[in-house]
C-alpha cells in the first residue's frame, strides 16, 4: 500500500493550495483519512481527519481555513487550505487506516510535501 502526496509549493501569505494524496496498492478498504504536519524543529501535529463517513475533524489553528475531503472512487484525500499564514509553513503528510486484500490493517504514510507560506 502506498500514500502518494502532491500539491504543496511556495505561496503568499493570505493565498491558496489543494494537496492531493492518492493511495495505491492492494486495498480492499479505506477507513479514516487524514493529514497532519511537521514545522522545522517542531513534533508531527494532526491537521484535519475525515472518516470513511465523511465525519470530519480540524485542528483548532486550522479551523475555517483549510477543508478536507476524500473521493472514494480515486482513493484521495485532499485538503484545500485557505487563507494561508507563514506558520503553516512545514511538511504535510497524508494518512490513512487501510484493510488490505489479505485482511491485514495497517496505517500508511504518504511521503510528505512541503508547504512553504511567504510573508
Amino acid at each position: 500500500v502506498q500514500l502518494q502526496a502532491s500539491g504543496g509549493g511556495l505561496v503568499q501569505a493570505g493565498g491558496s493550495l489543494r494537496l492531493s494524496c492518492a493511495a495505491s496498492g492492494s486495498i480492499s478498504t479505506i477507513y479514516g483519512m487524514g493529514w497532519y504536519r511537521q514545522a522545522p524543529g517542531k513534533q508531527r501535529e494532526l491537521v484535519a481527519t475525515i472518516t470513511s463517513g465523511d465525519s470530519t475533524n480540524y485542528a483548532d489553528f486550522v479551523k475555517g481555513r483549510f477543508t478536507i475531503s476524500r473521493d472514494n472512487a480515486k482513493k484521495t484525500v485532499y485538503l484545500h487550505m485557505s487563507s494561508l499564514k507563514p506558520e503553516d509553513t512545514a511538511v504535510y503528510y497524508c494518512n490513512a487506516g487501510v484493510r488490505t486484500t489479505v485482511l491485514t490493517y495497517l496505517s500508511a504514510w504518504g511521503q510528505g510535501t512541503l508547504v512553504t507560506v511567504s510573508s
